[in-house]
């Protein structure tokens, strides 16, 4: 090991919770879980819909704050076909915005482009993608090259918390 070698610093391994339609998208998961392992600490829902038992939306935000994001410098939201539909994935976005994380929304190849050029994000994403804090990363670009995840996720925690856009209306249910 040359002195350059030594002298660099130790890239910060974050803890990162991951947000997604576990019906549809756990194979990303897995795949980013497996290539992820040594750079990122991720944590998961592990599903809220079988885990809390609960319509008491003040409770389960709680839970989803203290016992799912606790500890997380950023959210990453897997975004596929369906992921806009499902409300715990607006929940979590929403109390992670609450709690001023960084937010990346990561383009799933099942995610189709639509005729206006754009994609079906969940709302609260798309939100804070316009406003400049949120980052959106394309899942290929990641698999190309993994220190892209690492890039989009500082540049997502360095992001001004001034541009937090969580003025939407909670989503009630999966559409």
């Amino acid at each position: 090991m040359n002195s350059n070698q030594l002298n660099r610093p130790k890239p910060v391994r974050r803890k990162v919770f991951v947000s997604y339609h576990h019906g549809n998208d756990q194979d990303y998961y897995d795949t980013l879980s497996e290539n992820m392992d040594d750079r990122l600490e991720l944590f998961t829902d592990n599903s809220l819909e079988r885990e809390v038992d609960s319509a008491d939306h003040s409770y389960i935000m709680r839970r989803i704050r203290e016992n799912h994001l606790h500890g997380s410098s950023c959210t990453l939201v897997l975004c596929g076909a369906d992921t806009w539909q499902r409300k715990y994935v607006d929940w979590e976005i929403e109390a992670s915005l609450v709690q001023e994380m960084g937010l990346v929304g990561i383009w799933l190849p099942s995610l189709p482009l639509e005729l206006n050029g754009g994609t079906a994000k969940p709302a609260r994403l798309q939100d804070n993608i316009d406003s400049g804090y949120a980052v959106w990363v394309n899942w290929h670009d990641i698999e190309q090259d993994p220190s892209a995840l690492r890039d989009a996720i500082e540049r997502a925690n360095n992001a001004p918390q001034k541009l937090i856009d969580n003025s939407r209306k909670r989503q009630g249910r999966n559409l």
